[in-house]
């Protein structure tokens, strides 16, 4: 071991490898209560700082025994690593806040060395929908540096706020910065602002403010790249100058409280030479600020429905000889890259400018699905990152959704992100070569408080840092398990809130394929070392409870109660309770359609989550399928449940259709309900059983037909758009 001490001095060759050791060592000054001595050309030095231009760039030599530690590195960021390296190696207590008595302040002897694979490790922020505060923004971007990422994508403008000071236009911060509170109802449900209510949630970042959050993640060798949404995610900007709107625009203009419905509709209107200046006076401002050799512009979900009517941006197509608004698009965001090229930058964007003629030297991030969009820019030859919402999108679910705060979609977990490698071997050649790196990517609609943010981003990005960084093929999931456990308790020495998903139990239950008329349920967690212990009496599992070594068989009603414990005894997880029902259609097939079967007769009632993975989420084409009861049953009730998620736009069928097959197999209609607009298109998020009394009717087969609501209608939060259907469960009693 080497340990640092009062009389421990770290020699440097300059001053700016001066600037990284005392960053370092400064680290010591409270949990320590001393300061290692930063020198240059020291001989007393047990620290050296050595200059190596054969070292990769961000590379680094780490030599350390118990005497003395050398580092070898031919940039500042390669000494900056080595030194997180060591960090990470000390007592966790190095990031305390007060100071910590007792505490040897050891490494462990080691040689390293060590480079990225990647030369863009990042993670973006959106901090137009929560407003992060400055000193909460330095902690985050502390904590990111811990993991050796190198880029902070800031998204700072969006339909919901606009996040930073233009001197030449402070009516984007007077008016844009600023929404109205709409409580606690979740993101998706909130209703747009009226004009003149109150607008008191928000704030934004001074140009003072940002330089001094640049300088500190600078520091900490990360680039903090600015984004200006555009030509869509605009309402804030729009509500502060709404003459740079297009002229067909008759309703009220807001910063939107949530998804905006409708409203999101309503983007710069590109025809107006006008909107073209205000937009270059905006990033003008923006690329003097930050010194990132990146600008990003946006250039995603640009709904066209104001450009088709309005005379100056049909006059521009016309004009420049385009053939619709897609063309207009992609031509306006050709001009903004001419102007922040003109400027020594390079443009961003997301994978949506590929819809049109990919402005010159354009950085195209795939977002989509698994960001394969972004490779008909590589086709082209631009360089690309990869931030694939299906596996790096850090707003959805990290864990079993049962025990989650309530956010959007699927799940990428720990182990999601961790699994994930770029480089799809059914790449065209070239591709790899034109691959930036990967990026986390938060979005914070259901975001309250930083507590929230950092929830969602940690450890989490422990897995996106790892990827970006880690040789391509490498893959140790419990040595990264073991590292990333010394990482949170850095963490809990800073106060940062992070989530414990991770030992948290997903449950699957599914018909038996072995006994008659019963289920199995598999519980599972992405930590191998930990154990999982349930009860079925009620109550709660503890370190003696039944140890869970393969699918549990329930033929009856019961109660699963289970949760993960470490080696020592101590519970790791949550205690995640699965109540499993009992009815006559309980373990029974659903004829044609398996999966369904699988979760509509499973006992298991979904959540109030649609991707709970206990719903089967349909569309409005409708539905049939049979329940097969196996023999002849005496049928009283049959109940179908339905979920209403109105921000979703998940409702319930039009109507629904029951029918019972006779000694033929000929099915004939018992019963049917339809629903009205307004009772389907209620709002709120509940669970609604459909009861069907049969008066004992007998028969082995039930024929349940759905037949879908049609669109949304244009009162809703989302106007016209296809209005889905979640099932779950069949009960036949």
């Amino acid at each position: 071991m080497f340990e640092f001490k009062r009389s421990t001095v770290i020699s440097v060759e300059n001053s700016s490898q001066e600037a990284v050791a005392r960053n370092f060592a400064a680290l010591f000054q409270v949990p320590a209560s001393f300061v290692p001595e930063v020198s240059s050309g020291d001989a007393r030095a047990q620290v050296r700082l050595i200059f190596d231009p054969s070292q990769p760039h961000e590379g680094y030599q780490m030599d350390v025994d118990s005497k003395k530690i050398t580092i070898r590195a031919s940039d500042n960021a390669g000494f900056y690593y080595a030194f997180q390296t060591l960090r990470l190696s000390l007592p966790s207590k190095i990031d305390s806040k007060e100071y910590c008595r007792g505490v040897k302040w050891t490494v462990p002897a080691m040689s390293v060395s060590d480079s990225p694979r990647f030369e863009y490790r990042g993670v973006m922020i959106d901090v137009a929908r929560y407003f992060m505060p400055v000193q909460d923004m330095m902690k985050v971007i502390d904590c990111m540096s811990m993991l050796k990422l190198n880029k902070l994508h800031l998204h700072l403008s969006d339909d919901n706020g606009w996040r930073l000071e233009i001197k030449k236009y402070p009516r984007l911060t007077q008016v844009g910065a600023w929404r109205v509170d709409r409580g606690d109802i979740p993101f998706p449900d909130r209703r747009n602002p009226s004009a003149n209510e109150p607008t008191p949630v928000g704030g934004f970042y001074t140009q003072e403010q940002m330089k001094e959050i640049i300088a500190y993640a600078a520091e900490r060798q990360i680039e903090i790249i600015p984004e200006i949404d555009m030509p869509a995610h605009s309402n804030a900007a729009l509500a502060s100058y709404p003459e740079f709107a297009c002229p067909t625009v008759k309703k009220f203009i807001g910063v939107l409280p949530g998804i905006g419905g409708s409203n999101a509709d309503i983007i710069y209107c590109v025809g107006n030479d006008r909107t073209l200046q205000f937009v270059r006076d905006i990033l003008e401002e923006v690329m003097d600020l930050f010194p990132s050799r990146y600008m990003h512009l946006g250039g995603d979900e640009a709904w066209k429905t104001h450009w088709k009517t309005c005379p100056l941006c049909q006059a521009r197509i016309k004009k420049e000889g385009l053939l619709n608004e897609e063309e207009l698009q992609g031509w306006f965001m050709q001009q903004m890259n001419q102007f922040v090229m003109s400027k020594g930058k390079t443009m961003m964007g997301w994978d949506e400018v590929t819809n049109s003629k990919i402005p010159q030297d354009a950085v195209i991030f795939g977002w989509q699905g698994y960001g394969n969009a972004a490779l008909k820019a590589a086709a082209q030859g631009h360089r690309f990152v990869m931030t694939p919402a299906r596996v790096t999108y850090l707003i959805r679910y990290q864990g079993p959704q049962w025990l989650e705060p309530l956010t959007y979609f699927g799940n990428n977990t720990l182990k999601d992100i961790y699994d994930y490698e770029p480089v799809a071997e059914n790449w065209a050649e070239g591709y790899e070569d034109l691959l930036m790196g990967i990026q986390g990517s938060l979005w914070t609609e259901f975001c309250n408080s930083t507590d929230d943010a950092t929830y969602l981003l940690f450890p989490r990005l422990a897995a996106v840092a790892e990827r970006a960084w880690c040789p391509k093929g490498y893959s140790n999931w419990e040595r990264f398990l073991s590292a990333v456990d010394n990482y949170d308790a850095h963490l809990d020495e800073k106060d940062v809130v992070y989530a414990k998903s991770m030992y948290n139990i997903q449950h699957t239950v599914r018909p038996s394929s072995t006994v008659k008329d019963a289920v199995e349920v598999t519980l599972e967690c992405i930590r191998p070392d930990v154990e999982i212990r349930y009860t079925s009496d009620g109550t709660e599992p503890s370190k003696t409870s039944a140890l869970y070594t393969e699918p549990i068989v329930v033929t009856d009603a019961e109660e699963i109660r289970c949760a993960t414990f470490f080696g020592n005894g101590n519970q790791a997880g949550k205690t995640l309770t699965v109540p499993i029902l009992h009815s006559l259609s309980t373990g029974k097939d659903i004829i044609d359609d398996k999966e369904a079967g699988n979760l509509l007769t499973n006992g298991v009632r979904g959540s109030l989550r649609q991707s709970d993975f206990e719903w089967c989420n349909w569309g409005n084409s409708g539905r049939t399928f049979v329940v097969d009861l196996k023999e002849p049953t005496e049928i009283s009730s049959v109940t179908v449940g339905c979920l209403t998620n109105y921000g979703m736009a998940i409702h319930k069928p039009k109507s629904i259709r029951i029918e019972i097959a006779d000694r033929d197999s000929v099915f004939r209609q018992v019963a049917e309900k339809h629903f009205t607009p307004a009772e389907i298109f209620k709002e709120g998020n509940f669970i609604e059983d459909v009861i069907f009394d049969l008066d004992g009717i007998t028969s082995s087969q039930i024929r349940i037909s759905l037949e879908g609501a049609g669109n949304c209608p244009q009162n809703h939060l989302r106007p016209g758009q296809e209005s889905r259907m979640c099932i779950d469960e069949i009960l036949v009693k």
